[in-house]
């Protein structure tokens, strides 16, 4: 049976993205990074078979591709103080007319030009498909 491992972003400017992704998601290094790869975890996760998404991030040397073909999708209790935090640590906004009127998440991108979602939990079902 196959699980998956972690999600992987690619990154110009690893110790700039991997300190946002620290500071957004609480987490911490798996092991000390590479000049081109680092796990981060879930603190509470101690062995890669535990559970918790993991997060890797790559140097890869290509360049964003828009719109990208997958992104996270991140829950928050209170969206608005989310999306502030996250602006706060270098996320930006992204300039998207896509939404639908009763949309209940916002597209951002972190410092790497990765886009990712905050979904409002507190208002529909995050499962459903946006």
């Amino acid at each position: 049976m196959l699980s998956i491992g972690s999600i992987v972003l690619t990154v110009e400017d690893i110790e700039r993205a991997g300190n946002f992704w620290r500071a957004a998601l609480g987490y911490v290094n798996r092991r000390e990074p590479s000049e081109d790869w680092v796990i981060l975890d879930p603190p509470s996760k101690t062995h890669w078979r535990d559970p918790g998404t993991s997060l890797a991030l790559s140097v890869t040397g290509y360049p964003q591709h828009y719109p990208p073909r997958i992104h996270l999708d991140l829950y928050a209790d209170d969206q608005s103080a989310e999306i502030e935090r996250l602006l706060s640590l270098g996320a930006r906004e992204v300039d998207w007319h896509g939404y639908p009127p009763d949309a209940d998440w916002i597209v951002l991108e972190d410092t790497e030009g990765n886009r990712f979602c905050v979904v409002d939990v507190g208002t529909e079902d995050p499962d459903r498909e946006e």
